[in-house]
């Protein structure tokens, strides 16, 4: 009764100036760029292109549009799944198993968060491209090729979103500990019928947060892209890069309406997250 009261007593002018605060700094910075991205998609322009939602399907019905979209679809699926798959194991080797260089791996799996994508995608150059690439000379003798092709866009994606996997799984692990993988173990449970029956269903929810915030990040990746993309007309343009290529060409409408999908695909990321979460606390 007396927190109660104490937290009656907080409220007053200050509280309010920090809710406005709060308020006004989204508003300025998230709600009014995206209020401008949904409004200028539907509007007509000074050209007298059409407006409204035909006109907005209409554009994304274009062929290279649809390249684009297809392109990025293609991709994000792909460095979902290896992150899925890698980011599962990773966790369950930082929790479960103590090795020399621990520390030193969880250190380097947030790297990608704080490395700017552009460097990834240059690194990636250096080490795989064809001309001067540490890799690439011996890769393309037997037919592989990184750089400039959906691979090397995989890659790029996958790098800078796999933390988002990992560090949604590691403190469950750890939270739930190993005692009722032990009593598995104990009982003559395998390794994979551990990990099957109780791992995996206590994590579950910590996966499915983790795919949803991989694929939302993966579908708007830009700068890694950019550098390992050749970024041209049906030949490695993905959504982003279509949207800065349309714009600089001043083709504003289409890209209007591609930025216009990626802000809805965003938003419903958002919604699976929360929707995961009052499900996960349920």
């Amino acid at each position: 009764m007396a927190d109660t009261r104490q937290i009656r007593a907080r409220k007053g002018p200050v509280t309010y100036f920090l809710r406005f605060f709060v308020i006004a700094y989204l508003a300025v910075l998230v709600i009014w760029p995206l209020w401008e991205v949904t409004s200028r998609t539907f509007a007509p322009t000074e050209r007298g292109a059409e407006a409204g939602v035909a006109a907005f399907l209409e554009r994304l019905q274009e062929p290279s549009v649809s390249y684009a979209f297809g392109l990025t679809a293609t991709i994000a699926f792909w460095a979902v799944l290896i992150n899925t798959v890698f980011g599962v194991g990773i966790s369950l080797l930082i929790t479960r198993y103590r090795f020399p260089g621990r520390r030193i791996l969880s250190v380097l799996i947030d790297l990608p968060m704080s490395v700017s994508p552009v460097v990834v995608g240059l690194a990636l150059v250096l080490a795989y491209s064809t001309g001067q690439g540490w890799f690439g000379e011996a890769l393309e003798e037997v037919g592989i090729f990184i750089i400039g092709t959906t691979p090397g866009l995989i890659m790029a994606t996958a790098f800078v979103s796999l933390p988002l996997v990992i560090r949604e799984i590691v403190p469950v692990l750890e939270e739930i500990g190993t005692d009722a993988e032990m009593a598995a173990s104990s009982l003559g449970a395998n390794g994979w019928q551990t990990f099957r029956r109780i791992t995996l269903p206590s994590i579950k929810w910590a996966v499915v947060y983790g795919v949803v915030l991989s694929m939302a990040r993966s579908l708007g990746e830009f700068g890694a892209v950019k550098i390992v993309s050749p970024g041209a007309e049906f030949r490695g343009e993905t959504a982003t890069i279509l949207i800065q290529n349309r714009y600089t060409n001043y083709e504003e409408p289409t890209a209007y309406a591609a930025a216009f999908v990626l802000v809805l695909a965003s938003v419903l990321a958002l919604v699976v997250v929360s929707l995961i979460r009052k499900e996960d606390h349920a």
